[in-house]
């Protein structure tokens, strides 16, 4: 594959581009990009040629090609159409910061391929203006994703960055402060860093009342806690356990105690695929989520209702890349794979006893992932346990109580204890376990 080179280019414009992004796109031939991107660029004239300096800044006489919309499936092809020339793609700020650089990999051109020159991004120019360490910054992107993407990063004294995919998102960032509890934060919108027509406007998220400026923006919210919220109110925590309270039920929940252990069993990673069977009300895929950004969940669950249910959970707990497939396993789990790829981990909630299911998940799992399988019922306890003797891992017994009132005193209230099963694939261990010729099989 031909060379790409690939610009970032600020608000600022060609004036603001290094001498070797000038002589890229000088000497191009096709220039891909945003329409906002391709008009900062200066056309080349005869008079602009003759007095060009070394810095090329005669301008750009290649063929300028927008970005039609939606963008990503119309990559491969204009990559395509342009083979042979010399090409260059054109970013907002750092290509490979939420940028066209990801997406070129993404779709398949090699990193040796690339070329990046990156611009400032506006991360790091809105850190500069605010006195902000960016280490420090929380970064959420609205670009293409839903609002409530911002749920998750909403705690008290943080500081956050929101790229802004318009000129109304400030309107709906604080609206969603105000409903979420955080009323009383500062935000400030950050227009057109590093041009001639930047400016900064403030305003606090209850009562906000700023009219939509340039949709080329960057919010900076200093997160600050409504105190007419009650102390006691449950509360978002980075760590599993969040508060039953949070999540919209008809029962079908694993409870806070459990699912902390669950979390702990399935010991998700950055970037790593999580098999959620038999959704319920999705807690666990939604903890899975809610570890890392980068981590990925699907969630099968046979009730729509159920499923619908997952999906509003999955958004008001600040994760709605959560992906709800509607249907009974084992069946929706085919395809699952060359959708999703090879899951790193699966958790079977409800449903096991199904013929198959349990087959299917073990199927699915390559070398080293891990099998968590909770159950309540004496059945599929028995179930467990042979699975346990084929494949080793560890059986555990998890019971929770819970103090109440008896009367005038307190006495333990015990819940249904659960039966949990997990299991590394390739792993031996355990009493009973038989070694690899059967690992694979299932309870008949």
């Amino acid at each position: 594959m031909s060379a790409i080179t690939v610009v970032g280019v600020g608000a600022d414009g060609w004036p603001g581009l290094s001498a070797v992004a000038r002589e890229a796109l000088a000497a191009a031939e096709v220039v891909l990009g945003g329409a906002r991107q391709l008009a900062l660029l200066p056309e080349q004239s005869a008079e602009a040629a003759r007095t060009a300096g070394a810095a090329g800044a005669a301008g750009v006489t290649a063929e300028r090609v927008p970005w039609p919309s939606p963008l990503r499936p119309s990559v491969p092809g204009l990559l395509e159409r342009f083979a042979g020339r010399r090409l260059v793609v054109l970013a907002s700020g750092d290509p490979m910061f939420h940028g066209i650089g990801r997406t070129l990999l993404e779709c398949g051109v090699p990193a040796e391929s690339l070329r990046v020159l990156p611009h400032p991004s506006s991360v790091s120019l809105a850190c500069a203006r605010l006195g902000w360490p960016v280490e420090e910054t929380e970064v959420v992107t609205l670009v293409g994703r839903p609002v409530e993407s911002l749920y998750a990063a909403l705690y008290p004294g943080r500081r956050l960055l929101v790229l802004s995919a318009d000129a109304s998102t400030p309107a709906r960032v604080a609206r969603v402060l105000v409903e979420r509890g955080f009323g009383p934060s500062r935000v400030r919108v950050l227009e057109q860093l590093g041009g001639a027509a930047e400016a900064v406007r403030e305003g606090v998220a209850a009562g906000w009342s700023l009219p939509p400026g340039d949709p080329l923006n960057v919010l900076a919210v200093d997160c600050v806690r409504d105190p007419a919220v009650s102390a006691d109110a449950p509360r978002q925590q980075l760590v599993p356990g969040l508060r039953d309270e949070l999540f919209e039920s008809d029962g079908q929940l694993t409870k806070r105690h459990v699912r902390a252990a669950t979390l702990a069993a399935l010991a998700p990673a950055p970037g790593e695929l999580l098999w959620d069977v038999g959704g319920g009300s999705g807690s666990i895929g939604i903890e899975w989520l809610r570890a890392h950004r980068s981590c990925r969940a699907a969630s099968v669950e046979r009730d729509p209702v159920r499923a619908e249910r997952i999906v509003r959970n999955a958004a008001a707990l600040g994760v709605p890349r959560l992906r709800v497939v509607t249907g009974a396993a084992p069946g929706a789990l085919a395809g699952l794979a060359a959708e999703l790829g090879r899951p790193d981990a699966v958790f079977v909630g409800g449903g096991l006893t199904v013929p198959g299911v349990l087959e299917a998940c073990w199927s699915a799992l390559g070398p080293g992932g891990r099998l968590v399988a909770n159950t309540v019922t004496l059945e599929s306890e028995a179930l467990l346990t042979q699975w346990y003797r084929r494949h080793g891992g560890e059986l555990v017994k998890l019971s929770v109580a819970h103090a109440v009132p008896v009367g005038g005193f307190t006495g333990w209230r015990q819940a249904m204890p659960v039966t949990q099963w997990s299991v590394v694939k390739g792993e031996v261990s355990g009493a009973g376990a038989t070694g690899a010729d059967e690992v694979g099989g299932g309870a008949k």
